[in-house]
């Protein structure tokens, strides 16, 4: 069959609303009160505090389409699998619904004509095999005669034995040492040359042909500090289907870069390059290259949080996610500007889809134009001064006979410093070149000049679950009182626009044109405080977004909310929300949670930084003490 990215979002939501789920927005890439990942990488990840119990306002059965990043396989970007970019589509069971219910929903959705209508005889299963060194942790035969049941024939169904311990296939978590965690299911789909595959081939014993396209993660057990396994009392079920790699097979196994939120940007691509795709693999590289590229940053950056190219955390990715698509345009003969144009096609492709995309489009473009022309400054030096180490590494060969390997690590900092090469990029020249980098001279070179160093950030895409530590909690519920503070401070324009909390800090991100004075610090600063003096009570109430407006509830990017949501109140819930620590009500806002019970726990509060972020952008950071 064949499929659009549009009918595939509407047949997943409109399949699974079928089934009693509520459907929900997808988050923001840029997770708001997770200091443990730089951005959102799965379905699972905004929906923690509701895994671990907390009640969902939607309901106990969800469903949506979410945006995710991925970073870790950005060298692999180029192929025709890999992106960074992707969206996923999910449905979720918190605490209700399990295996015998999920399974047959599974198998419904990918073969009947109500959802993808695959023949049956291109589909085959793995379960969890069980892990030999945990026998607490026994193979998944309860999936297998679910599976059976549907009519999947038994030499489709391949258990793989686990490394429960090592996350490998068919386990799932947890995203630390302990937490949720168990067996999944996974569904494949045949890719091989011939119509079917032949007699007894499933993934278990033929991993080429086989792609995965669907997982049924099952939560049902907890993993404890000492590495044994006790049975969960909320057992949530987890899926996750990849829509671009779905859209890929349902079209004919075509190139992923010919599916319809892809191709458009490789043909503009070809336009302003005067190249064709099919050229020749170099090009056809290039082209991926820039267009998975240039789609993520704008994906980033269109988020409210308006993240821009920096040298640090998100900002750091667009930045090294823009500037190699740059190079990789230089490589095509690209010689003028042109990354805001493939930036106006992605908006084109997502505007309908998601609204940030077309609402924060000024601030995407802008940003987009001013980096590539900061990187075409310089790039051209920085490419000559690359070409000026190889040739030395070659002289002093020529002149001693002792190959010279490896780019130092200061020399790998100039090129970043003075040439805005970052560090991944002069790796990449370097394996081109045969050539390696000192990436721990890098990181000392890079804090000698008091730098974070980027491992630090790295270490970021590899978090999970949330850190609903008592600091981190005490933190959250700080913002909602910096967020009322700045509103009577500065007026009703100044509305939250990001945050990131971490045990160390809390960062707030909030629109306002100019510094805020010594006295308007001095003075926030005093409100916080005052209120936390006040020691009012944390609680939350659910109810409609009518409802919270007209109890006066801050509600920032309102077309994410749906029909029910949770709406914190610092103080009486009964009272009007006023941020004075004279009235028995300080705040009111549309939030997840978690917070302390009551403001006194907080602590002092103190602001240490406040800097522009852009036009019409602030920050403040701030510590509790």
């Amino acid at each position: 069959m064949s499929i659009s990215s549009r009918e595939l979002r509407q047949k997943y939501l409109d399949f699974f609303k079928s089934k009693g789920h509520a459907v929900i927005p997808s988050a923001s890439l840029v997770p708001e009160h997770d200091p443990t990942v730089l951005f959102t990488t799965a379905g699972m990840h905004p929906l923690v505090p509701y895994l671990l119990g907390e009640p969902h306002p939607a309901g106990k059965r969800l469903t949506n389409v979410q945006k995710c990043i991925r970073t870790v396989d950005i060298d692999e970007v180029g192929d025709n699998s890999h992106l960074t970019f992707f969206e996923m589509l999910g449905n979720w069971s918190l605490g209700e619904y399990f295996k015998k219910e999920v399974i047959p929903w599974s198998w419904e959705f990918l073969t009947k004509p109500a959802g993808l209508g695959i023949d049956p005889r291109k589909l085959s299963v793995t379960v969890f095999g069980g892990d030999p060194r945990l026998p607490e942790l026994p193979k998944d035969e309860e999936a297998a005669e679910i599976w059976l049941s549907v009519g999947v024939p038994s030499e489709r169904i391949a258990y793989i034995p686990g490394g429960v311990l090592e996350r490998e296939d068919n386990w799932w978590g947890p995203a630390g040492q302990t937490g949720p965690c168990g067996p999944s299911t996974e569904m494949f789909y045949w890719q091989g040359e011939t119509e079917f595959p032949s007699a007894g081939s499933n993934p278990g014993n033929d991993k080429e042909n086989w792609l995965e396209i669907w997982n049924d993660v099952f939560m049902q057990y907890y993993r404890q500090p000492d590495n044994s396994f006790t049975p969960l009392k909320q057992k949530n079920v987890d899926t996750g289907m990849g829509l671009d790699r779905v859209i890929r097979i349902l079209n004919g196994n075509i190139d992923i870069f010919q599916i319809d939120t892809l191709w458009p940007l490789i043909q503009k691509i070809e336009e302003v390059a005067g190249r064709e795709y099919i050229e020749k693999p170099t090009v056809t590289r290039a082209m991926r290259i820039i267009a998975d590229h240039l789609r993520a940053a704008v994906m980033i950056m269109a988020e409210d949080a308006h993240v821009a190219p920096s040298n640090v955390e998100r900002g750091y990715v667009v930045r090294r996610l823009i500037r190699r698509a740059v190079r990789y345009g230089k490589q095509l003969g690209i010689t003028d500007n042109f990354t805001a144009q493939i930036a106006e096609k992605v908006i084109e492709i997502f505007a309908d889809v998601y609204p940030e995309v077309l609402r924060n489009k000024d601030f995407v473009l802008t940003e987009m134009a001013r980096e590539e022309n900061k990187f075409r400054n310089t790039i051209e030096q920085g490419l000559k001064e690359f070409g000026r180490l190889v040739k030395g590494f070659r002289l002093d060969f020529e002149q001693t006979g002792k190959p010279i390997t490896e780019i130092s690590g200061p020399d790998a900092f100039k090129l970043y410093d003075t040439y805005g090469f970052p560090l991944e990029m002069t790796q990449e020249l370097a394996r081109e070149n045969s050539l390696t980098v000192d990436v721990a001279g890098f990181a000392q070179a890079f804090k000698a000049h008091q730098a974070k160093s980027r491992a630090g950030s790295e270490q970021k895409f590899h978090g999970g679950l949330a850190d609903h530590s008592a600091m981190s909690t005490r933190y959250h519920t700080a913002t909602h009182l910096l967020h009322a503070t700045l509103l009577k401070i500065l007026g009703p324009h100044a509305l939250q626009r990001g945050s990131n909390i971490t045990q160390e800090r809390m960062r707030f991100d909030f629109a306002h044109p100019n510094r805020l004075t010594p006295e308007q610090i001095k003075q926030a600063e005093d409100l916080v405080n005052a209120a936390i003096v006040r020691d009012y009570p944390v609680s939350w109430q659910e109810m409609s977004f009518a409802e919270a407006k007209e109890k006066g509830a801050i509600g920032l990017f309102e077309d994410k909310y749906q029909e029910r949501l949770k709406v914190y109140t610092v103080g009486d819930p009964n009272q009007p929300a006023v941020a004075d620590p004279a009235r028995p009500t300080y705040s009111r806002e549309v939030c997840g949670g978690p917070h302390v019970e009551h403001t006194g726990l907080i602590g002092k509060f103190k602001i240490i930084k406040e800097e522009s972020i852009g036009a019409g952008l602030r920050r403040i950071k701030a510590i509790v003490e």
